[in-house]
């Protein structure tokens, strides 16, 4: 059995709600997402893995800072250096949109450093592991312009183009099954947004409608896989439970409120050919906390307090929303109400949510009278949005709408 260790989207480069450590000079935020890098790690060497699968986005921007290069180096010479195949697969942020431009992690290939591999195209690869050979076909995050003609794009929507890259992907992909060796366990690793995963909802939220690839899950499901590594999106979830598994390890720290509540970690896997086991190995990680509260009575403040005390608030990331009336707003004391958050890690936001018994028109109308879709329309109206994009988007409005109802 081969010992596999999937992860993915480290995002270094992240400082939101931090600060500066006096005593490194780096932010704090880096010292999060480096404390979970070294946890899995760890955990590789500890649990004596044969390799080590990396599924996207290492850094957060495709320009990283030379601070953060030495920080992810330091970490993958460590598995190289223990003899562990290290298997690095590009993602989106890692991918200049320029073509002939390098991937921020191509310096690996470059330097050739031992039991280290760099996958930007999709191909296979053969590594042989300390427990037998393993292939991997990857698929790092697909670009359209790598993949489809300009003469192919003319005249098509948004929803066709993406249609057209998807079958293109899936082809290629097709393709290298082909060339399998039926003998030897197989791995696809993709970058991808796969059709039905869930998302992260916030600023990281892989939700832009009418943009995003979406791949089949049809995909996923050929028998010559043993195992199907997923990156891109943030929230571990197992997409297909059947052979072969196909898994979204997420991301191993949390980025922002909207994956406030996500448990974030990675996936230990044993294969072989046509047999597969895997856990999720959860991470101790920065939580983030939103506090609500609605005072009914004169004294808003203690309230307000008194909510605050009911949390455990150490070393989190909080942010704090007051729903008030326009009479309670003056007695709110700010100054006492920013102390008692003094523990915190770091206060994200105070929001005071002030009821104003103002009826907002949009033009002559009453917004209070107008349909959802109409209040879009005239939004996308008023932002100059074009009609083919405002239609897309008002069908994916509608289809959440659906859902919620």
């Amino acid at each position: 059995m081969i010992k596999l260790l999937h992860f993915s989207d480290l995002h270094l480069g992240v400082e939101n709600y931090g600060r500066l450590d006096p005593a490194t000079g780096l932010s704090t935020r880096l010292g999060d997402f480096l404390r979970s890098l070294d946890s899995v790690v760890d955990c590789a060497l500890g649990e004596d893995v044969d390799v080590v699968v990396f599924c996207g986005d290492a850094y957060h921007t495709v320009h990283p800072s030379p601070t953060n290069q030495r920080e992810f180096a330091r970490r993958i010479r460590r598995l190289s250096e223990a003899g562990i195949q290290v298997f690095l697969l590009v993602g989106n942020h890692d991918l200049p949109l320029s073509t002939g431009k390098a991937a921020s992690t191509e310096i690996f290939g470059t330097l050739e450093v031992p039991n280290v591999l760099v996958a930007d195209t999709v191909g296979t690869h053969h590594i042989d592991t300390r427990s037998g050979r393993l292939q991997i076909v990857a698929l790092p995050w697909p670009i359209r312009s790598h993949f489809l003609a300009k003469t192919q794009l003319r005249g098509l929507t948004t929803e066709q183009i993406n249609d057209e890259l998807a079958k293109a992907v899936t082809e290629l992909v097709n393709k290298e099954i082909e060339t399998l060796d039926p003998e030897l366990p197989a791995v696809l690793a993709a970058h991808i947004t796969v059709f039905g995963a869930e998302t992260s909802y916030g600023a990281r939220s892989s939700v832009w409608l009418g943009q995003e690839v979406t791949i089949p899950q049809s995909l996923l499901a050929s028998s010559a896989f043993d195992y199907v590594a997923l990156g891109h999106l943030h929230r571990h979830q197992i997409v297909r439970k059947a052979h072969p598994p196909a898994v979204y390890s997420g991301s191993i720290e949390r980025l922002d409120f909207g994956e406030e509540g996500e448990q974030k970690g990675f996936v230990l896997v044993q294969l072989d050919k046509g047999v597969t086991e895997f856990e999720f190995v959860p991470l101790q990680v920065r939580d983030f906390l939103t506090i609500e509260v609605k005072p009914k009575g004169e004294d808003p403040t203690a309230e307000v307090l008194e909510s605050i005390a009911a949390h455990d608030i150490s070393d989190k990331v909080v942010r704090l929303f007051i729903h008030m009336t326009p009479e309670q707003e003056p007695l709110l004391r700010d100054n006492e109400v920013l102390r008692t958050l003094a523990g915190a890690f770091h206060v994200a936001a105070m929001v005071k949510d002030v009821e104003r018994p103002v009826r907002l028109r949009i033009g002559s109308r009453n917004y209070q009278e107008m349909t959802t879709r109409q209040i879009l329309e005239t939004y996308f109206r008023a932002q100059q949005v074009p009609q083919e994009r405002a239609k897309v988007l008002l069908r994916h409005a509608e289809e959440l709408l659906a859902d919620l109802d």
